[in-house]
């Protein structure tokens, strides 16, 4: 049954998102900012797929952590998940994405009309100079930087693997970065097709504010976001089913102190 009924999700997931694409087509004709209520609409939608479908549900905490105007949330990378059902948070988001993504038909385009910042994973200097330059158009705009820090998802409980970019980015453009926590990827493990049910638990922190040394800045934004999804994953224990995702966990857990 959670074979079947993962299979009509991610049917359903990428039919649903297909359909809507071209009936919302229209808006590609409108300024950016008539059209942008389509996106959370989209991200709704399946956020809806998933509770009928699968049973995955979801709570947000610390919605009055989000400040107003422009900023950067760096958020917990462990799933698809978080990709396209933490959107509605923002009024005014921009993803920093691989460039890759604008290949896609009719979705890259979607992602150039709202002015998602693409970034050019091999062209690193090429691609942080670029990157920087369009936050900071963002930033003016007052919009909300979206960016996974580690780069790639990582496997609920797996070791952290975080890059400096966004260091860069705080730095330069001395602005609140709000950390954000979750623990997706019990229920929708990377590269899974099966998604468990259950309920993802996000957790917005309080933002980090401009002017801290670099070096300081990335090292409490880190541990802000591993210890509080590490937290959210010891309470997904006391589930009415926990998630199997646990028991992996705990296997590999024990494999390294063995």
């Amino acid at each position: 049954m959670l074979l079947l009924r993962s299979t009509l999700f991610q049917i359903l997931f990428y039919s649903v998102t297909f359909v809507e694409m071209i009936l919302f087509s229209p808006v590609m004709l409108l300024p950016r900012s008539w059209g942008w209520w389509i996106v959370p609409v989209w991200s709704k939608t399946l956020l809806l797929l998933m509770r009928v479908t699968v049973g995955l549900k979801i709570e947000v905490r610390g919605k009055e952590n989000l400040p107003k105007g422009g900023y950067i949330a760096a958020m917990k990378h462990q799933s698809a998940w978080e990709t396209v059902t933490l959107i509605p948070l923002f009024t005014s988001p921009t993803f920093i994405l691989k460039r890759e993504l604008r290949w896609i038909p009719i979705f890259g385009w979607y992602t150039a009309k709202y002015k998602q910042i693409p970034i050019n994973r091999g062209k690193r200097s090429e691609a942080l100079a670029a990157m920087m330059e369009a936050a900071k158009e963002a930033i003016a705009e007052k919009r909300q930087i979206l960016i996974f820090p580690e780069g790639t998802r990582r496997p609920a409980g797996a070791e952290p693997k975080y890059k400096y970019g966004i260091a860069h980015l705080y730095k330069d453009l001395k602005c609140p970065v709000v950390p954000i926590a979750h623990n997706a990827g019990l229920y929708w493990p990377r590269s899974s097709w099966i998604v468990y049910p259950g309920t993802v638990v996000v957790e917005i922190l309080p933002p980090i504010e401009p002017g801290l040394p670099a070096d300081e800045f990335h090292k409490k934004m880190v541990t802000a976001i591993e210890t509080a999804s590490d937290r959210l994953i010891e309470e997904a224990r006391n589930a009415p089913r926990p998630s199997p995702v646990l028991q992996k966990i705990d296997a590999v857990k024990e494999a390294r102190t063995a």
